[in-house]
């Protein structure tokens, strides 16, 4: 089986497109879902107090993740902390997932900072969803009600859209001007190929 990471940055619609592979009977393992149950687990959040202090938490002592995410899209080196903290975990999720579905040609993991981190060493192949900047922050402000400097400072701390491209191994564009289905039609059939080719 074919390990396939499908990326993109905040706003590209990686959601949308994974919903299509699904249609095709492609399993999906959604990282970003994977990393916010984490957020519930006490070993966890035990961790994210030591590094980030009690200022993260409601005063019931719950995880105030807006608190979070304005610490660490504001500081690099902080949300290089908390991926080191997370990241290995939503791996090893993965791999136990990935052995519910040995008869698939290949799976995706739906991921956002897959080449930020250097994961994508860890996949046969990746999809990169892409749109103009415009499009993404609009995208974005309409969906979290953020403001577009609040979008800027998250797309910020994630790596410009070319270089992706030059590192994904398959383009897939969301800009409202191309057709998505024949692309991902496309792009699963070369998967399946691959996948026949090394059995």
């Amino acid at each position: 089986m074919l390990k396939v990471a499908l990326t993109g940055n905040i706003g590209s619609g990686k959601s949308v497109i994974c919903k299509f592979f699904e249609m095709l009977e492609v399993p999906v393992f959604y990282a970003d879902s994977e990393a916010k149950k984490l957020y519930n687990n006490p070993e966890i959040l035990e961790k994210i107090k030591n590094l980030f202090g009690k200022k993260v938490f409601t005063p019931e002592g719950s995880l105030n993740k807006r608190a979070l995410a304005n610490q660490v899209f504001s500081d690099k080196d902080k949300l290089k902390e908390l991926n080191a903290l997370i990241h290995p975990e939503v791996y090893k999720a993965f791999d136990k997932w990935i052995l519910q579905h040995p008869d698939k040609p290949y799976c995706l993991q739906e991921a956002a900072i897959v080449f930020e981190t250097g994961g994508y060493i860890r996949f046969d192949k990746t999809i990169l969803v892409h749109a103009p900047e415009e499009i993404l922050i609009e995208r974005v402000m309409k969906r979290d009600s953020l403001s577009r400097s609040e979008v800027l400072e998250r797309l910020n701390n994630q790596m410009d859209q070319n270089q992706k491209m030059r590192l994904a191994s398959y383009l897939l564009p969301n800009d409202n001007t191309m057709l998505l289905i024949p692309r991902i039609l496309e792009i699963h059939s070369e998967l399946i190929r691959l996948s026949e080719k090394s059995n």
